[in-house]
């Protein structure tokens, strides 16, 4: 796909661009830095999407993992890029997160980035395993209000989205119970297992084999509507706990700087891109609905996500690290 004129329109607003304007957009790989490990959701998101992206442009989507520092590593190889559109940053809703939970990330998610477009939403599953007695999430919330500081709730690190979300839960349902935080989901799964902990809140990636062969058994989902691979299992804020919303994204930004023509262009491609079937598909099996959205949109989800999780974490008076 040739998007020469509408570099050529940007160039004539930002000068840097001008030794550029006459090359088609874009003309070289692009890298897209992510703050995780390979193998993780938004890693594979990533390569699902980058595929039928690199297709559409006419050129490679290059994946770059980078991972550590909440983030900070993967934001500080974005923004010492040229904001030319070439390097690009995938950001999640645990951004915002380790916004809310750290006392500085290095970086500024709002300052430092343009939004391009989301690429998926997903929820988190509240799951218990078939040995335990709680046939439904309203049984597991009267057993935690009967019994208070007796049920264990698994969860990865501190200052997760998952780990947050247990904290939100607690509270919310005006339930005792106690969080124990695992160094990663199958830690976390394996205690379920072996009824160390009662329940866990973790993807659908991470449980919904479990889930389908009888292993593990979801009561509820945290998002505001039922999820579209769980569409018998009702929301938490169905069961009962209102106001509960836990709905995780992935979405591309860039630099700051980086011309409104390249951000509008890559939307454009992103949105063609995201509602190709077989892309869609191949998401929804990891438990993620596949959804573009406008520049506007998603950089407002960010920081309505911050000042979100900045009065979770200030309500819980959790420590900012």
């Amino acid at each position: 796909m040739r998007l020469t004129r509408r570099i050529v329109a940007a160039s004539l607003m930002f000068g840097p661009l001008a030794a550029r304007a006459q090359a088609p957009y874009p003309d070289r790989p692009i890298r897209v830095i992510v703050p995780f490990g390979p193998g993780g959701l938004a890693d594979v998101t990533m390569r699902v999407i980058g595929e039928k992206l690199g297709q559409q442009l006419g050129q490679q989507i290059v994946v770059v993992n980078q991972p550590g520092g909440a983030g900070s590593i993967a934001a500080r190889a974005v923004t010492s890029a040229p904001a030319d559109g070439y390097t690009l940053a995938l950001l999640t809703n645990g951004t915002a997160v380790s916004a809310a939970t750290m006392r500085s990330l290095g970086f500024s998610p709002l300052a430092d980035f343009v939004p391009v477009s989301s690429l998926g939403f997903f929820e988190f599953v509240v799951a218990t395993s078939r040995e335990h007695p709680y046939g439904s999430f309203a049984d597991l919330m009267a057993a935690g209000r009967a019994n208070p500081g007796k049920l264990n709730i698994g969860t990865i690190q501190p200052g997760s989205t998952q780990h947050l979300s247990a904290v939100l839960l607690r509270t919310l349902a005006r339930a005792d119970m106690i969080i124990v935080p695992f160094r990663t989901t199958p830690d976390a799964i394996t205690a379920l297992l072996r009824k160390d902990v009662d329940f866990v809140i973790d993807g659908f990636s991470a449980t919904g084999a479990m889930i389908r062969d009888g292993q593990l058994r979801a009561l509820a989902t945290t998002g505001a509507q039922r999820s579209s691979v769980l569409r018998d299992v009702p929301t938490v804020i169905e069961a009962g706990v209102s106001e509960f919303d836990v709905t995780s994204w992935n979405a591309l930004f860039a630099p700051a700087g980086t011309p409104p023509a390249v951000i509008e262009a890559l939307n454009a491609v992103l949105r063609t891109t995201i509602a190709d079937a077989a892309v869609a598909s191949r998401l929804l099996d990891l438990g993620i609905t596949a959804r573009a959205s406008s520049p506007r949109e998603i950089g407002e989800r960010l920081g309505a996500d911050i000042t979100r999780w900045t009065e979770v974490v200030s309500r819980a008076g959790i420590e900012r690290l």
